[in-house]
């Protein structure tokens, strides 16, 4: 069976602000175990995506913090103990303290992690 731990993750993604620790399961899941250091609207980070959304579904848990999602239905926040599902066409408001562990379908959360980081690079 499949394992995965923020220490041992395959792949390691630093940003101002963030810390993520990556691992892709066979199957087409990815866990990613998130920690935020300052607040974050990731909307901008979206555009060019459909509707300027992350299209990737999300389930997820909230270790500490909170997590704000915010769709054509409202907006929504998960705070720390909470489990949640996020399903596609949202858009992430992440706060200072906060650490998450999400699973995404590999290839939808990829395709939004390419706009993303084209995004990142474009603002510089």
């Amino acid at each position: 069976m499949p394992r995965a731990a923020k220490a041992t993750a395959g792949q390691t993604i630093e940003a101002e602000g963030y810390e993520g620790h990556l691992e892709e399961f066979h199957g087409g899941y990815t866990v990613v175990f998130e920690k935020y250091t300052a607040d974050a609207d990731l909307a901008p980070l979206m555009k060019g995506l459909p509707d300027d959304r992350c299209q990737s579904p999300h389930w997820g848990f909230v270790l500490s913090g909170k997590v704000t999602y915010t769709s054509a239905n409202g907006e929504e926040t998960f705070e720390a103990g909470d489990a949640y599902y996020v399903a596609p066409g949202h858009t992430p408001v992440l706060y200072a303290g906060s650490e998450l562990v999400e699973f995404s379908p590999t290839d939808d959360l990829q395709r939004t992690l390419d706009v993303v980081t084209k995004n990142m690079e474009a603002a510089g």
